[in-house]
């Protein structure tokens, strides 16, 4: 007998016309369906296209969407494009294309892979973060934080990128290099535009109690956000009429300050510089500003620094104490001095040490055993009235008592600081701010936005600190919409992450050109059901989203203040150790995989790795054991279309058993071990049903492998007879509790009496069957490996007891 043969390059691209011809993917309008929003961390277009790395995620996303549908649901699983920024521009330079240019190439080739790879995506709601269109609406939102005073300019030292050319946020900065290029950050004094993150610190912090997200993201946002609870206590100057403001959480060790220690960069640093030390003081304050955080902060660095030749008194004691610089204070934390107590911090000892300055221990620890656990206590010595005091009892009594004397105030005190929302790059959205004489700085009236990204010949950053905007003298000059007369434009643009922390919003209703996305249609989509991306975004650009969601939610755009509320982190995808990077000889197409063994078998091997939120290696012989499974699908379906076999109850059982699997296993997202179950069950096929099973039973594996390889599952739901999609016309299977409890029964496998694990066996099974698969259980053969079995004891169905030595 005779059977069609599986050519996926065939098929695939008839089954791809057939899906655009037919509008296939366009989101379901029904109100009354409940909806599931799944969405991708939509890329940037920019590089050669996409490698196997990008499809893993891309993938996960669409069997989800592609089971949803299945499952009876509205299902909205968009697509578009982060374009404006960096890597777009970076590429473009590399390139030497015009970054308008070369983003619209890019994007035609990452749209023709992406089509290729068979995902339903909706291309009816695309949206591009460089269109007008779209950035009108990120315009908007800059201007409804700065009516709220949430949008601020301020001169300041900022992380300077002389390859890139441009400011950076310090959640751009990793390790001291910039996280674009990974060329070292230098400082340079700029006026910046800013964002006042830190006023919603407190609510991104708690509010991720509430969050279906890894652990480990939630851990980086709350470390990132670094919330200290303390206080700021003066000391005053001697010979000034000001105080100098530290930030601590252990006032308890007051008593033990030998020295105050400013950043180079504090305000007062001038001040309190005597002019015999002024010489020395300005070397090492220009010195400091050329180092990274990064550098500055290193451990076990020796400590450097130079003397003020100004004193301050310890307002709990009047000790003098000398006041020092050094560049191992920040003033990005704090107020950018600190009380120094070398004997109870380890950076302030390697600086006492260096600088001969008194150590003075004023906490004492003990052990004391408290309900079968050793705890620590700690207790203050020469602290005055205070000593005596635990640490925590004598830290609040000496707030207490200095705040009564107006030397303190309790405060909360963070890591995170506020968004440095400029950058002097072209290809970016202008910032909507005019400037005039009489006026000063005027937002640009709603009315007139967007404010177009003008198009330029010269678009390589200047680095000279301002955008190359600067040079487009017909676009800066303008009018002031107050007085009429002339002013100028805000030249700098706006970074990578403005676009991308809302576009999720901008998917409900994308052709909207009056707001940024209908009441009714956020109401019935939002928030995001399932989001997933890569771990690299865990910080920057989800606190940004969350950020801009909360804002939006506190003026009544949304009725929301989380955006996402399933996240999924996909692993990296790495080959000959390294992670799969287009630099890097180690870059595998998708595109040579596709013309070999055709878009399912990739999709199935990009799960079958490993579970997704691990990172894994790319095996080129591997794949080959893929496509033979599929060739087998295809074939036993084949063959049961043409024999036309009566139902069988064993076969029966068996799909029942992997509708079970395959769901439990889904919503726990350990999909590559669904891949395992189909394999086992068209194994189970093939040895005891060679020439087929019955049509319900067919129906029923189909449409269970529909969402993973959905060519095949199209091809073959064709040859079955059926004139209109799986998708429109299947709907996903259920199982039958009473056949899977009549083919498998779970019992407790115990050693020397105690239980140790579990395992599934068959109502069937024999004695000798069931101590066979015990003992090959990897689960078990830790008990029994270099035992000597005594005796077995066997309870049916319940029970089997090893009685080793």
């Amino acid at each position: 007998m005779r059977y069609k043969n599986y050519n996926p390059q065939k098929t695939e691209e008839k089954r791809r016309l057939r899906w655009n011809e037919s509008n296939a993917h366009k989101t379901g309008d029904d109100p009354n369906k409940p909806k599931f929003y799944c969405l991708d961390m939509f890329p940037y277009p920019s590089g050669d296209g996409l490698h196997v790395g990008h499809w893993r995620g891309y993938v996960l996303s669409d069997i989800w969407s592609r089971y949803k549908k299945l499952q009876g649901f509205n299902v909205l699983h968009p697509m578009g494009w982060d374009a404006f920024g960096l890597p777009a521009e970076n590429d473009a330079i590399k390139k030497g294309i015009h970054p308008h240019i070369s983003t619209i190439n890019n994007i035609e080739n990452f749209k023709r892979q992406l089509n290729e790879m068979g995902a339903m995506y909706d291309w009816n709601r695309e949206v591009n973060t460089s269109t007008p269109d779209f950035y009108k609406f990120t315009q908007w939102i800059f201007l409804q934080m700065y009516k709220n005073g949430l949008a601020y300019k301020k001169k300041m030292p900022i992380n300077w990128c002389q390859s890139c050319k441009t400011g950076l946020a310090n959640e751009e900065v990793v390790e001291g290099r910039c996280e674009r290029c990974d060329t070292e950050i230098t400082k340079k004094l700029l006026e910046q535009w800013m964002l006042k993150i830190t006023h919603y610190a407190d609510r991104l912090l708690d509010d991720l109690d509430k969050l279906d997200w890894p652990e480990k993201v939630k851990k980086m946002q709350s470390n990132w956000i670094g919330r200290s609870e303390g206080a700021e206590i003066l000391f005053p100057m001697i010979g000034f009429d000001i105080s100098i403001k530290v930030f601590t959480t252990r006032a308890d060790t007051i008593f033990g300050v030998s020295y105050i220690v400013l950043a180079p960069e504090h305000s007062i640093v001038d001040i309190v510089s005597k002019p015999e030390y002024r010489k020395e003081i300005n070397k090492y304050v220009s010195e400091s500003m050329r180092k990274t955080n990064v550098e500055r902060m290193i451990q076990g660095k020796q400590k450097s620094g130079v003397f003020t030749g100004s004193y301050a008194k310890n307002p709990v004691n009047n000790e003098i104490l000398p006041i020092w610089i050094s560049d191992y204070v920040l003033m990005d934390y704090g107020t950018g001095a600190i009380m120094a107590v070398p004997a109870h911090d380890s950076r302030d000892n390697d600086f006492a040490e260096v600088f001969s300055l008194p150590v003075k221990q004023v906490i004492v620890t003990h052990s004391k055993i408290f309900e079968e656990a050793v705890i620590q206590i700690e207790t203050l010595i020469d602290s005055g009235v205070y000593s005596g005091m635990k640490s925590d009892q004598g830290r609040k009594a000496i707030i207490n008592d200095l705040q009564k004397k107006g030397y303190a105030e309790i405060k909360v005190n963070y890591k995170l600081r506020d968004w440095v929302f400029s950058r002097q790059r072209y290809w970016g959205e202008p910032i909507p701010i005019i400037y005039c004489k009489d006026c000063g700085e005027v937002p640009v009236p709603e009315r007139d936005l967007p404010v177009i990204l003008p198009y330029v010949d010269k678009y390589e950053p200047s680095g000279t600190g301002e955008s190359p905007l600067a040079l487009m003298k017909e676009w800066v000059n303008t009018t002031c919409p107050i007085c009429g007369n002339a002013a100028k434009r805000e030249t700098n643009t706006m970074p990578q992450w403005a676009g991308s922390s809302w576009y999720f919003l901008r998917y409900c209703d994308p052709h909207n050109s009056q707001q940024i996305c209908d009441k009714k249609q956020a109401d019935y989509w939002l928030p995001v059901n399932f989001y997933i991306g890569g771990n690299e975004h865990a910080i920057l650009h989800l606190l940004y989203v969350r950020f801009y969601t909360k804002f939006l939610y506190d003026i009544g755009i949304i009725n929301f203040d989380e955006p996402f509320k399933h996240l999924f982190n996909i692993g990296m995808v790495y080959k000959d150790g390294y992670k799969m990077s287009k630099s890097k000889p180690n870059c595998v197409s998708s595109d040579a995989i596709v013309q070999t063994y055709g878009t399912d078998t990739l999709r199935l091997y990009e799960m079958f790795m490993g579970p997704p939120e691990l990172d894994c290696e790319w095996n080129d012989s591997s794949i080959e054991g893929v496509y033979r499974f599929l060739k087998k699908v295809w074939t036993i379906s084949m063959k049961s279309i043409v024999t036309r076999q009566p139902i069988i109850p064993n076969v029966t059982k068996e799909t029942h058993k992997l509708i079970k699997g395959v769901v439990e296993r889904l919503e726990s997202q350990k999909v590559n071990t669904v891949i395992s179950l189909f394999m086992s069950y068209i194994n189970y096929i093939n040895k005891e049903y060679p020439e087929g099973i019955d049509s319900t039973n067919l129906n029923k594996m189909i449409t269970l492998i529909a969402p993973f390889a959905p060519y095949i599952a199209e091809e073959i739901w064709e040859e079955m007879g059926n004139k209109k999609s799986i998708f429109e016309t299947s709907h996903w299977p259920e199982y039958d509790p009473d056949i899977i409890q009549e083919l498998e029964i779970e019992i407790a496998i115990q050693i020397n009496g105690k239980t140790r694990n579990t395992i599934l066996i068959t109502v069937n099974d024999s004695e000798y069957e069931v101590i066979r698969k015990v003992k090959t259980s990897e689960q078990i053969k830790s008990y029994l490996d270099g035992k000597t079995i005594i005796k077995v004891f066997y309870i049916p169905q319940k029970v089997i007891n090893f009685i080793v030595k």
